[in-house]
Protein backbone atom coordinates (compact mmCIF):
# COMPACT_ATOMS: atom_id res chain seq x y z
CA UNK A 1 0.00 0.00 0.00
CA UNK A 2 0.85 3.59 -0.66
CA UNK A 3 -0.25 6.75 0.15
CA UNK A 4 -0.02 10.05 -2.90
CA UNK A 5 -1.36 13.35 -3.33
CA UNK A 6 -5.08 13.30 -5.20
CA UNK A 7 -4.87 13.63 -8.46
CA UNK A 8 -7.99 14.79 -10.79
CA UNK A 9 -8.13 11.61 -12.58
CA UNK A 10 -8.57 10.17 -8.94
CA UNK A 11 -12.36 12.10 -8.78
CA UNK A 12 -14.70 9.12 -9.66
CA UNK A 13 -12.85 6.58 -7.55
CA UNK A 14 -12.53 8.78 -4.41
CA UNK A 15 -16.31 9.17 -4.61
CA UNK A 16 -17.08 5.71 -5.34
CA UNK A 17 -15.15 5.16 -2.24
CA UNK A 18 -17.38 7.14 0.06
CA UNK A 19 -20.47 6.48 -0.87
CA UNK A 20 -19.40 2.75 -0.56
CA UNK A 21 -17.91 3.62 2.92
CA UNK A 22 -21.83 5.46 3.83
CA UNK A 23 -23.68 2.58 2.71
CA UNK A 24 -21.53 0.33 4.26
CA UNK A 25 -20.28 1.46 7.52
CA UNK A 26 -21.90 4.75 8.56
CA UNK A 27 -24.96 3.11 7.97
CA UNK A 28 -25.02 1.42 11.45
CA UNK A 29 -24.84 4.80 13.02
CA UNK A 30 -27.29 6.48 10.68
CA UNK A 31 -30.65 6.96 9.60
CA UNK A 32 -31.14 6.19 5.73
CA UNK A 33 -32.35 9.85 5.18
CA UNK A 34 -28.73 10.85 6.16
CA UNK A 35 -26.68 9.00 4.53
CA UNK A 36 -28.28 9.45 0.55
CA UNK A 37 -28.31 13.28 1.77
CA UNK A 38 -24.37 12.75 2.55
CA UNK A 39 -24.22 10.50 -0.86
CA UNK A 40 -25.64 13.14 -2.95
CA UNK A 41 -22.76 15.21 -2.06
CA UNK A 42 -20.01 13.22 -2.78
CA UNK A 43 -19.45 13.96 -5.92
CA UNK A 44 -16.27 13.95 -8.54
CA UNK A 45 -16.86 17.26 -8.47
CA UNK A 46 -16.60 17.73 -4.56
CA UNK A 47 -13.72 15.94 -4.37
CA UNK A 48 -11.39 18.00 -7.13
CA UNK A 49 -13.33 21.26 -5.63
CA UNK A 50 -11.78 19.80 -2.00
CA UNK A 51 -7.98 19.34 -3.44
CA UNK A 52 -8.43 22.64 -4.53
CA UNK A 53 -7.75 24.38 -1.05
CA UNK A 54 -6.84 21.45 1.21
CA UNK A 55 -4.00 18.82 0.56
CA UNK A 56 -6.04 15.89 -0.14
CA UNK A 57 -4.64 12.10 -0.75
CA UNK A 58 -5.06 8.58 -1.63
CA UNK A 59 -4.25 5.08 -0.06
CA UNK A 60 -3.82 2.69 -2.96
CA UNK A 61 -3.57 -0.92 -2.87
CA UNK A 62 -1.63 -1.55 -6.21
CA UNK A 63 -3.86 0.67 -8.64
CA UNK A 64 -6.83 0.73 -6.49
CA UNK A 65 -7.87 3.34 -4.33
CA UNK A 66 -8.51 1.94 -0.83
CA UNK A 67 -8.81 5.24 1.33
CA UNK A 68 -8.34 9.10 1.50
CA UNK A 69 -8.18 12.08 3.41
CA UNK A 70 -7.63 15.46 3.28
CA UNK A 71 -5.98 18.32 5.46
CA UNK A 72 -6.64 21.99 5.14
CA UNK A 73 -7.37 25.16 6.93
CA UNK A 74 -9.59 25.63 9.90
CA UNK A 75 -12.16 28.50 8.44
CA UNK A 76 -8.71 30.50 6.63
CA UNK A 77 -6.91 30.57 10.23
CA UNK A 78 -2.65 30.06 9.69
CA UNK A 79 -2.77 28.78 13.06
CA UNK A 80 -5.25 26.09 12.98
CA UNK A 81 -5.95 22.99 10.55
CA UNK A 82 -9.08 20.98 9.85
CA UNK A 83 -8.95 17.24 8.77
CA UNK A 84 -11.77 16.51 6.28
CA UNK A 85 -13.07 13.27 4.37
CA UNK A 86 -10.97 10.24 5.68
CA UNK A 87 -12.25 7.37 4.75
CA UNK A 88 -11.30 3.76 4.11
CA UNK A 89 -13.02 1.13 1.88
CA UNK A 90 -14.91 -1.38 4.40
CA UNK A 91 -13.20 -4.68 3.14
CA UNK A 92 -10.06 -2.67 3.80
CA UNK A 93 -11.11 -1.28 7.57
CA UNK A 94 -9.26 -2.58 10.38
CA UNK A 95 -5.94 -2.98 8.39
CA UNK A 96 -4.34 0.19 10.19
CA UNK A 97 -5.16 1.88 6.58
CA UNK A 98 -6.70 4.29 8.82
CA UNK A 99 -3.40 4.93 10.72
CA UNK A 100 -1.04 5.32 7.87
CA UNK A 101 -4.22 8.01 6.88
CA UNK A 102 -4.09 9.99 9.84
CA UNK A 103 0.04 9.81 10.07
CA UNK A 104 0.15 11.21 6.46
CA UNK A 105 -2.19 14.12 7.24
CA UNK A 106 -0.18 14.83 10.33
CA UNK A 107 3.09 15.21 8.73
CA UNK A 108 1.68 17.76 6.09
CA UNK A 109 2.52 21.59 6.02
CA UNK A 110 -1.12 21.89 7.41
CA UNK A 111 -0.98 20.14 10.09
CA UNK A 112 2.68 21.08 11.05
CA UNK A 113 1.62 24.90 11.10
CA UNK A 114 -1.44 24.01 13.59
CA UNK A 115 -1.07 24.71 17.03
CA UNK A 116 -4.78 22.86 16.82
CA UNK A 117 -6.53 20.72 14.79
CA UNK A 118 -10.24 19.69 14.54
CA UNK A 119 -11.92 16.87 12.74
CA UNK A 120 -15.52 17.22 12.25
CA UNK A 121 -16.24 12.70 13.25
CA UNK A 122 -18.89 10.59 12.39
CA UNK A 123 -20.28 8.48 15.23
CA UNK A 124 -18.74 5.60 13.22
CA UNK A 125 -15.08 7.21 13.35
CA UNK A 126 -15.27 8.65 16.91
CA UNK A 127 -13.55 6.06 18.80
CA UNK A 128 -10.66 5.76 15.88
CA UNK A 129 -9.86 9.35 16.44
CA UNK A 130 -9.76 9.15 19.91
CA UNK A 131 -7.25 6.28 19.54
CA UNK A 132 -5.10 8.56 17.38
CA UNK A 133 -4.93 11.54 20.30
CA UNK A 134 -7.98 13.65 19.41
CA UNK A 135 -10.37 14.35 22.10
CA UNK A 136 -13.83 16.39 22.54
CA UNK A 137 -13.86 19.98 21.39
CA UNK A 138 -14.29 21.80 24.60
CA UNK A 139 -15.30 18.01 26.41
CA UNK A 140 -18.38 17.76 24.51
CA UNK A 141 -19.43 14.32 24.18
CA UNK A 142 -22.72 14.68 21.98
CA UNK A 143 -22.80 15.21 18.30
CA UNK A 144 -23.75 18.46 17.41
CA UNK A 145 -26.96 19.20 14.96
CA UNK A 146 -24.71 18.22 11.56
CA UNK A 147 -24.81 14.45 13.65
CA UNK A 148 -21.35 14.73 14.12
CA UNK A 149 -18.54 15.18 17.19
CA UNK A 150 -16.23 17.69 16.97
CA UNK A 151 -12.79 16.39 18.35
CA UNK A 152 -9.43 18.28 18.51
CA UNK A 153 -5.62 17.90 19.03
CA UNK A 154 -3.17 20.63 20.42
CA UNK A 155 0.61 20.34 19.28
Amino acid sequence: MNIRKFKESDAKAVSDLIIKTLRTSNIKHYSNEYIENQVRKATPEFCIERSQWAHFYVACDEETIIGCGAVGPYWGSEDESCFFNIFVLPEYQGKGIGRQIIETLENDEFFLRAKRIEIPSSITACEFYKKMGYTYKNGIDSVDEEQLFRLEKFR
